[in-house]
């Protein structure tokens, strides 16, 4: 924006030197001067407008890429809640996770309420039957995560694979444990994303505070630093969600 306005304020200060040069210079020297300005004008004019169309690209680009990191890193969500629900934590490493989807079963399970003898509080009231409710988990049958999540589907086998932008280059894992509580982070850097594109518009994006956009430095699902399993991406950037 501030090469912007710059650019702006040089064309209105080239345009009144035109004026002060029609009002001031001699007629045999004027149009040597007037067709210098005017290409100076034109040509600043097409720096102006080709920054704002080159931001305009790289968002349009920054969208489609930023959607199909973010179908990865739901893939990999959603194979982290199933691991947990077996294992009581998260997966460490992208191995374990991936032998988890390629071999692990789900339970179904169903709650129901059950009345049984207490027996410390019968022996309390001298015999006299005393009874107590207790919640039974059944497990109905189960179900695989290649399954359920990836549909018959082998993508889960490069899951760790960013899957667009710099070759080659991967998601970081980092599992522990908060409170007590287990928690996971999957993320890769914006630039990693973006790696082709002008340095000047990826730190401006690394910056980005906003509801409509990706904030922060990376995209990323869960959180080290707080119990969270969402991304940090708006609704509106991915179909699966």
């Amino acid at each position: 924006m501030k090469v912007i306005i710059a650019i702006v304020v040089i064309i209105l200060l080239t345009i009144a030197i035109v004026w002060l040069i029609d009002k001031f210079v001699p007629k045999k020297l004027k149009p040597i001067i007037h067709l210098v300005l005017w290409a100076l004008i034109i040509y600043l004019g097409y720096i102006t407008f080709m920054s704002v169309y080159k931001e305009i690209q790289f968002n349009q680009l920054k969208e489609k890429r930023f959607a199909v990191v973010i179908d990865r890193l739901i893939d990999i969500r959603d194979s982290q809640l199933a691991y947990k629900e077996v294992n009581g934590e998260y997966a460490g490493s992208f191995d374990k996770l991936i032998n988890f989807v390629e071999n692990g079963k789900v339970p179904i399970t169903q709650r129901r309420d059950t009345l049984v003898l207490d027996k410390e509080r019968t022996r309390a009231f001298g015999g006299v039957e005393t009874m107590k409710t207790i919640t039974l988990i059944d497990t109905l049958s189960y179900y695989t995560v290649k399954d359920s999540i990836f549909k018959g589907s082998d993508r889960y086998k490069t899951m760790d694979d960013v899957g667009i932008g710099e070759k080659g280059a991967k998601f970081t894992l980092k599992a522990d444990k908060l409170d007590d509580i287990a928690v996971f982070e999957v993320k890769v850097d914006k630039a990693v994303i973006l790696h082709d594109q002008d340095k000047y518009l990826i730190e401006k994006e690394k910056q980005v505070v906003s509801v409509d956009g990706v904030n922060g430095p990376t995209l990323k699902v869960g959180s080290l630093e707080e119990v969270n399993t969402t991304g940090n991406w708006p609704k509106n950037y991915s179909k699966k969600e």
